[in-house]
Formats: structure tokens, C-alpha cells, sequence
């Protein structure tokens, strides 16, 4: 009868260990999600606040364009600085191809087709995803009438 107590204690120990195992592996599981979640959580936030602030930086944008300041270019690189430490890019767009996953086209003017030939309004990406699509003119060959 000892041995086989003894054997029975033995499986009743790998069992408990096997359990003790699993419940922390679903533990770790369940702190990775938990981290995931909150990463996402925060991109999120931080794209919506950088959403909310990109009309300030179009107005700086727009008032270069009128005025010569050498306080009002440094503001506006400081910005640009901003973002970039936050993960916040500009998306390329004068003499690319047009693309429509990063920009939309608000025009149509005789150039070479598929070219942007102007951006109009500035667009941004964070972390590979676009925050705000660039607004630009798109070339397009001369139609016949």
C-alpha cells in the first residue's frame, strides 16, 4: 500500500505542477494583452490629440506663405520636431505618383498623368498609418474636345 500511495501522491504532484504551469503561462498571456491593449489605447490617443492639432500647424503653414518671420519658421520646425519624436511623419508627395492609400486628389490639371503637381494641404502618417491624407493636384493628359 506505500508504493502505491507514494506513486499517487507522485501524479497528484505532476498534476498540481502541470496545472501551476499552465495558469502561469495564461498569466503572461494575459499581461502581453493587457500591455497590447494599453499600447494600442495610447496610439490611439495620441492620434486623435495630433489630429486635433494639425489645423493649427496648416494655419503656421498658411501664414508662412504671407509672411517673412524668422520666429514664425522656427515655431513652426519646432512643431515638426514634435511630431517627428512622437512618430508623426509628413507623406511625400511633389513629383511622386499619385496614391490614393495616402493622398486625395482635390484637382485635376494638365501635366504628366498620375504626378502630383501641388500639394494643398499637408498629410501626415504615424507609425505607418495615415493620420491625415495629403490634398493634391494630380496631373492628367490633355483631353481632346
Amino acid at each position: 500500500m506505500g508504493k502505491k500511495n507514494d506513486k499517487k501522491i507522485e501524479n497528484q504532484e505532476i498534476e498540481l505542477e502541470n496545472q501551476l504551469k499552465r495558469a502561469l503561462a495564461d498569466y503572461q498571456n494575459l499581461e502581453k494583452r493587457i500591455a497590447e491593449e494599453k499600447s494600442n489605447w495610447v496610439r490611439s490617443a495620441n492620434k486623435d490629440l495630433i489630429s486635433k492639432l494639425l489645423p493649427v500647424l496648416d494655419n503656421l503653414f498658411l501664414a508662412q506663405k504671407h509672411i517673412t518671420d524668422e520666429g514664425l519658421n522656427l515655431s513652426i520646425q519646432k512643431f515638426l520636431d514634435v511630431l517627428r519624436e512622437e512618430g508623426v511623419g509628413g507623406i511625400e508627395t511633389k513629383g511622386r505618383d499619385f496614391n490614393p492609400h495616402t493622398m486625395e486628389c482635390v484637382s485635376v490639371q494638365e501635366g504628366e498623368e498620375n504626378k502630383v503637381l501641388e500639394e494643398v494641404r499637408s498629410g501626415f502618417i504615424i507609425n505607418d498609418r495615415v493620420i491625415r491624407p495629403a490634398q493634391v493636384v494630380v496631373g492628367s493628359a490633355k483631353q481632346n474636345n
